[in-house]
Order: C-alpha cells, then structure tokens, then sequence
C-alpha cells in the first residue's frame, strides 16, 4: 500500500473537511417519541485527563442548556485503567473522573445553576462508570 496520496485525492479531502457543519453529530442519541421534550446529549470522557474533561462538561452542559437538551449523560468510565493507581503521591479516589467530575460541577456556581439533579447511570446505561444530568429549563 502506497503512502503517497494523490493530488486529486488531496482535494477531496480537503473539500470534504471544509464542510464538517454537514456531519451528523452522532453524540446526540434522540427519543424518538419526545424528539423535543427527551433529547439527550451523551458525552464520553474516555481517555480525557482531568482539565480536559472539566472543560469538556462545563461546555457540554452550558450549550445543552442553550439548547433546551435537558438530559445529558456523562461516561466516565470506572477509572479501572486510570495511571493514579500507580503514583502514591495521586489521590487513587478524586482523581478518577468518575468521582471528580459531579464534585467539579457542584463546586462551580454557574453549572449547579443550570443543574436539577446528578443521578448515577442504570446498569445497562453504564452503571458504575457514567452518571445522569438533568437540567433545568432554559429561561430567556
């Protein structure tokens, strides 16, 4: 298989990338029966450090609240493969981001603002590893 890429190829790609608004987000998962009442974003913090995921849920729920998406459903994983294990100086509890993300949100005024309620996921939504938000209506 050869490495090079074709100049015409190249300007495929490069007009394909240049019209990413086109692509379905696939992050958004809708009800089909409440299309307008259940939306509900999933955001998936798989392989995401910690300051990256805080960012990641303050954007998350501040556009889900702009948007009138009241649901949103957070995987954290189970921390099982987090590095904190192996670093004594590395809390091994709030440096999983299943624990540190719902503390993050409750300490950040603006977010528990726009939050009703932190539920932890069913079994077969992610259990252990993921968690609900449910968000207050957007008032203009």
């Amino acid at each position: 298989m050869s490495k090079n890429i074709s100049d015409d190829d190249l300007k495929i790609w490069e007009e394909f990338t240049k019209n990413m608004n086109n692509i379905e987000n696939k992050d958004i998962v809708y009800d089909k029966e409440n299309f307008y009442k259940n939306r509900i974003y999933v955001l998936d913090l798989h392989g995401s450090t910690l300051l990256e995921a805080n960012k990641k849920v303050k954007n998350c729920i501040n556009l889900s609240y702009a948007s009138g998406i009241r649901h949103i459903k957070v995987i954290t994983g189970k921390g099982r493969r987090s590095k904190n294990f192996s670093d004594p100086y590395v809390s091994k509890d709030l440096g999983i981001l299943k624990n540190s993300i719902p503390d993050f949100i409750k300490q950040d005024n603006e977010l528990t603002n726009k939050i009703l309620k932190i539920k932890s996921a069913e079994v077969n939504d992610g259990g252990e590893g993921a968690f609900y938000l449910l968000l207050k209506n957007f008032k203009e």
